[in-house]
Protein backbone atom coordinates (compact mmCIF):
# COMPACT_ATOMS: atom_id res chain seq x y z
CA UNK A 1 0.00 0.00 0.00
CA UNK A 2 1.53 3.48 -0.98
CA UNK A 3 -0.06 6.84 -0.40
CA UNK A 4 -1.03 7.18 -4.10
CA UNK A 5 -2.98 4.52 -4.14
CA UNK A 6 -5.28 5.40 -1.04
CA UNK A 7 -9.07 5.47 -1.88
CA UNK A 8 -11.77 6.75 0.48
CA UNK A 9 -14.39 3.58 1.33
CA UNK A 10 -17.16 3.06 -0.77
CA UNK A 11 -20.09 5.42 -0.59
CA UNK A 12 -18.18 7.66 2.17
CA UNK A 13 -18.12 10.61 -0.37
CA UNK A 14 -20.13 11.95 -3.10
CA UNK A 15 -19.89 14.41 -5.87
CA UNK A 16 -21.32 18.45 -5.05
CA UNK A 17 -22.24 20.35 -8.09
CA UNK A 18 -20.70 23.47 -7.65
CA UNK A 19 -23.33 26.20 -7.15
CA UNK A 20 -23.33 29.42 -9.16
CA UNK A 21 -20.48 28.72 -12.59
CA UNK A 22 -22.89 29.28 -15.15
CA UNK A 23 -25.91 28.08 -16.60
CA UNK A 24 -24.66 24.90 -18.25
CA UNK A 25 -24.07 23.66 -14.91
CA UNK A 26 -27.72 23.07 -13.70
CA UNK A 27 -27.10 25.21 -10.90
CA UNK A 28 -25.85 28.81 -12.16
CA UNK A 29 -28.28 31.87 -11.66
CA UNK A 30 -29.56 31.80 -8.56
CA UNK A 31 -27.50 28.87 -6.97
CA UNK A 32 -30.33 27.50 -5.94
CA UNK A 33 -31.25 30.64 -3.29
CA UNK A 34 -33.83 31.79 -4.48
CA UNK A 35 -35.04 35.25 -5.96
CA UNK A 36 -34.41 38.65 -4.44
CA UNK A 37 -34.53 39.18 -0.65
CA UNK A 38 -31.58 38.82 2.40
CA UNK A 39 -31.50 35.41 2.50
CA UNK A 40 -30.17 35.26 -0.93
CA UNK A 41 -27.58 37.80 -0.44
CA UNK A 42 -23.88 37.34 1.12
CA UNK A 43 -23.49 37.81 5.08
CA UNK A 44 -27.11 37.19 6.14
CA UNK A 45 -27.72 36.05 9.33
CA UNK A 46 -30.85 35.62 10.95
CA UNK A 47 -32.47 37.73 13.57
CA UNK A 48 -33.00 35.86 16.76
CA UNK A 49 -36.85 36.96 17.63
CA UNK A 50 -37.79 38.16 14.28
CA UNK A 51 -40.50 36.62 13.46
CA UNK A 52 -41.31 37.58 9.55
CA UNK A 53 -43.48 40.72 10.22
CA UNK A 54 -45.63 39.13 12.33
CA UNK A 55 -46.39 40.73 15.34
CA UNK A 56 -43.23 39.53 18.19
CA UNK A 57 -44.67 37.25 20.84
CA UNK A 58 -43.81 39.70 23.59
CA UNK A 59 -46.02 42.03 21.98
CA UNK A 60 -49.06 39.49 21.50
CA UNK A 61 -49.21 38.45 24.87
CA UNK A 62 -51.09 40.95 27.37
CA UNK A 63 -49.42 42.49 30.12
CA UNK A 64 -50.77 41.53 33.52
CA UNK A 65 -49.64 42.58 37.31
CA UNK A 66 -47.57 45.20 38.23
CA UNK A 67 -43.94 45.28 39.75
CA UNK A 68 -42.94 47.67 43.01
CA UNK A 69 -39.65 49.27 41.90
CA UNK A 70 -39.48 50.57 45.74
CA UNK A 71 -40.05 46.56 46.76
CA UNK A 72 -37.12 45.65 49.80
CA UNK A 73 -36.48 42.36 49.10
CA UNK A 74 -34.67 40.62 52.07
CA UNK A 75 -32.96 37.45 53.07
CA UNK A 76 -34.81 35.61 55.99
CA UNK A 77 -33.61 33.89 58.56
CA UNK A 78 -35.87 31.99 61.31
CA UNK A 79 -34.91 31.41 64.91
CA UNK A 80 -34.54 27.65 64.56
CA UNK A 81 -32.16 28.53 61.76
CA UNK A 82 -29.92 30.38 63.56
CA UNK A 83 -29.68 28.06 66.47
CA UNK A 84 -28.23 25.87 63.99
CA UNK A 85 -26.14 28.18 62.16
CA UNK A 86 -24.45 29.11 65.59
CA UNK A 87 -23.46 25.47 66.03
CA UNK A 88 -22.06 25.13 63.18
CA UNK A 89 -20.00 28.34 63.04
CA UNK A 90 -20.00 30.13 66.56
CA UNK A 91 -20.73 33.66 65.98
CA UNK A 92 -19.96 36.28 68.54
CA UNK A 93 -22.65 38.08 66.95
CA UNK A 94 -25.28 37.66 64.58
CA UNK A 95 -24.60 40.49 62.29
CA UNK A 96 -24.74 41.48 58.35
CA UNK A 97 -20.82 40.98 58.59
CA UNK A 98 -20.40 37.64 60.16
CA UNK A 99 -22.84 35.94 57.65
CA UNK A 100 -21.03 37.51 54.72
CA UNK A 101 -17.76 36.54 55.89
CA UNK A 102 -18.76 33.15 56.22
CA UNK A 103 -20.59 33.21 52.57
CA UNK A 104 -24.24 32.47 54.13
CA UNK A 105 -25.31 35.91 52.03
CA UNK A 106 -23.84 38.34 49.66
CA UNK A 107 -22.53 41.98 50.27
CA UNK A 108 -25.69 43.57 49.34
CA UNK A 109 -28.48 41.13 50.79
CA UNK A 110 -30.29 42.77 53.74
CA UNK A 111 -31.46 40.08 56.54
CA UNK A 112 -34.77 40.34 58.37
CA UNK A 113 -35.71 37.66 61.35
CA UNK A 114 -38.41 35.31 61.50
CA UNK A 115 -40.09 33.99 64.81
CA UNK A 116 -40.44 30.62 63.68
CA UNK A 117 -38.95 28.22 65.49
CA UNK A 118 -36.82 27.95 68.97
CA UNK A 119 -33.68 30.13 69.68
CA UNK A 120 -31.21 28.59 72.31
CA UNK A 121 -28.03 30.50 72.66
CA UNK A 122 -27.53 34.31 73.70
CA UNK A 123 -26.66 35.88 70.68
CA UNK A 124 -26.47 39.82 69.95
CA UNK A 125 -28.46 40.86 66.26
CA UNK A 126 -27.23 43.78 64.15
CA UNK A 127 -29.59 43.21 61.28
CA UNK A 128 -31.32 45.29 59.03
CA UNK A 129 -35.19 44.05 60.14
CA UNK A 130 -37.61 41.61 62.21
CA UNK A 131 -40.83 40.57 63.60
CA UNK A 132 -42.08 41.54 66.88
CA UNK A 133 -42.55 38.18 67.98
CA UNK A 134 -39.04 37.43 67.31
CA UNK A 135 -37.80 40.49 68.97
CA UNK A 136 -39.80 39.31 72.04
CA UNK A 137 -38.03 35.80 71.85
CA UNK A 138 -34.08 36.74 71.53
CA UNK A 139 -34.65 39.43 74.55
CA UNK A 140 -36.81 36.43 76.52
CA UNK A 141 -33.30 34.80 76.07
CA UNK A 142 -31.44 37.07 76.97
CA UNK A 143 -29.86 38.24 73.82
CA UNK A 144 -29.58 42.09 72.12
CA UNK A 145 -31.44 43.67 69.16
CA UNK A 146 -29.94 46.46 67.21
CA UNK A 147 -31.67 47.52 63.47
CA UNK A 148 -29.62 48.47 61.12
CA UNK A 149 -30.43 50.92 58.35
Amino acid sequence: MKLHTLKPAEGSTHKEKRLGRGEASGKGGTSTKGNKGSQQRAGYQRKNAHEGGQMPIQRRIPKRGFKNPDRVEYTVFNLGQIDQLNEKYTFSEFSIDTLYSNGLISKTDKVKILATGELKSKLSFKVNALSAKAKELIEAVGGSVEVVK
